[in-house]
């Protein structure tokens, strides 16, 4: 009995050598949702689910993704990144719905002459008609962030191509363009979404930086938006940011502004086309 308590003793303490790296990284990743990849399942096959997130860099080294879901990104004619040898960066805007605080962005971006991507849903489209002509009538992409903002991967073909082509026809029917950019729901994606993104001719924009910045009850002010967004800076980002954040509309300016005295500049949309 006693020489079987000696041999237990030494496997259970490996055991909880082992176990502890693992519980520390699911609770990094439970803390802030961008500070590390998570894949839910396998990403092998059509049905599996990649989600994209990010190890950030420092210093204005360039964050990192997990090899396998990068790979399946950028095979499939997605990107996260500009071009890492200029000191040029993106800025989009995802619009779930409209919090009151656009049309203060887009004064911003017009005072600044920067121009940016705005991903917006079906029920944005339905209910912000204004706010989107401006963007259209002041050089802005209007991408697409689908009609419901379902998970793409849970959907089958059929279904998933129905959330692009949905939001795509209404927006063509009024403005007289189709979109161009995609970015999936909750960065959420797989092989047969891009394959079907490409299909449309659209091409799938992730990005390299975010922040917790979507929660309207905790909003932390404009300082904290600067300091996240600032000290996050690197050749290529393709910054994304809620534009349902008070915290993002007054930051807004300054973080443009401390972008160009860093020696960066906003490149058009253009580019990453």
């Amino acid at each position: 009995m006693r020489s079987k308590l000696y041999i237990a003793m030494p496997v259970l303490l490996l055991m909880a050598l082992l176990t502890y790296p693992v519980l520390q990284i699911f609770y990094e990743a439970e803390e802030n949702p961008y500070s590390v990849e998570i894949v839910e399942t396998s990403t092998n096959s059509d049905k599996s689910i990649c989600r994209w997130g990010l190890c950030r860099g420092k210093n204005g080294s360039i964050p990192e993704a997990a090899q396998d879901d990068t790979e399946i990104l950028l095979s499939g004619g997605g990107l996260y990144l500009g071009d890492v040898n200029e000191n040029k960066m993106y800025l989009t805007f995802d619009e779930g719905y409209e919090n009151g605080y656009t049309e203060a962005i887009l004064d911003t971006l017009k005072q600044e002459n920067v121009k940016a991507i705005f991903f917006i849903t079906g029920d944005y489209f339905e209910k912000n008609d204004a706010i989107i002509r401006r963007m259209l009538e002041e050089g802005h992409e209007v991408g697409n962030h689908t009609m419901r903002h379902y998970s793409l991967p849970e959907l089958n073909y059929e279904k998933c191509e129905n959330e692009i082509l949905e939001l795509d026809r209404l927006f063509y029917n009024k403005f007289g363009r189709h979109m161009r950019f995609l970015r999936p729901p909750k960065g959420e994606y797989n092989s047969q979404v891009l394959e079907i993104a490409n299909s449309l001719n659209y091409k799938c924009i992730m990005w390299s930086f975010a922040y917790k910045d979507w929660l309207t009850d905790e909003q932390k002010g404009a300082d904290y938006a600067f300091q996240s967004v600032t000290e996050n800076f690197h050749n290529g980002a393709v910054l994304l940011l809620h534009a349902v954040s008070k915290d993002n509309a007054d930051a807004l300016a300054s973080i443009i502004q401390e972008a160009r005295k860093q020696g960066y500049e906003f490149g058009d949309p253009e580019d990453l086309a």
